[in-house]
């Protein structure tokens, strides 16, 4: 059975994609580093910005530049000033996303695991209003490895039980009852992420928001926009 869902945050709940790539090229230009829309697309989408910025220089043969701690937190640190400068005259969430949260949070314990900075991903809920809905929150900081690797969605699930044991039994017979990693729905919207939660043991509904359906095929399930996505048929599908 359905028992909890997790969320990414960029291009599921924010519609930030193409804000990224902006501010990631602009970054990595001010180093003299070009990166196209495509490059991003093919290679970097789904990553953190750590993951990024290190693949992108390591791509364009600056390996020097991807092994200095330093320099790739000044980049990061620029990026997110610019990206708070942003979001500050933008509203960004995707349609449909602040009703979804608010029905699913009535039935299941949600939590979001992301490649953003934490900072980030709090400030856009509270604007939303939907920061009270998530028991918990794995960002960038969080992690020591980015999507694909599973790492996120492991914290995520450990979290939400953390929650559980901390607020007392949950189970039939007064005991706590742990949720496993297949009772766990992660929403998603690009490759990695989906691989991601397919190696977390999760399964996993993707959202076309930035890629192709045709390229989301890893997924359990696909849809155009979260306003497509119905409780009592996900509820469903986890018990077929």
């Amino acid at each position: 059975m359905l028992q909890a869902i997790i969320f990414d945050f960029n291009g599921v709940i924010v519609d930030d994609e193409p804000l990224h790539l902006e501010l990631i090229c602009r970054v990595l230009a001010e180093e003299g580093v070009v990166i196209t829309e495509e490059d991003y697309h093919d290679k970097y989408l789904g990553f953190d910005d750590r993951g990024a910025f290190v693949a992108a220089l390591a791509d364009t043969g600056r390996e020097q530049l991807a092994a200095n701690t330093a320099f790739i937190n000044d980049l990061i640190a620029r990026k997110a000033a610019l990206y708070l400068r942003a979001i500050d005259e933008r509203c960004l969430l995707f349609p449909g996303a602040v009703e979804l949260v608010q029905r699913l949070a009535a039935r299941f314990p949600l939590a979001i695991a992301s490649g953003a900075l934490r900072h980030e991903i709090e400030l856009v809920l509270a604007r939303g209003g939907i920061g009270n809905y998530f028991r918990a929150i794995i960002a960038a900081e969080d992690v020591s490895e980015c999507k694909p690797h599973p790492e996120g969605y492991v914290k995520a699930l450990a979290a939400l039980n953390a929650h559980q044991l901390q607020n007392g039994p949950n189970g039939p017979n007064g005991q706590s009852v742990l949720i496993q990693p297949s009772e766990c729905l992660v929403i998603e919207d690009s490759i990695a992420g989906i691989e991601a939660a397919r190696r977390a043991g999760m399964r996993c509904l993707a959202v076309t928001n930035s890629y192709r359906a045709d390229e989301l095929n890893g997924a359990d399930w696909i849809v155009a926009s979260l306003t497509e996505c119905n409780l009592e048929q996900l509820s469903a599908h986890f018990e077929q």
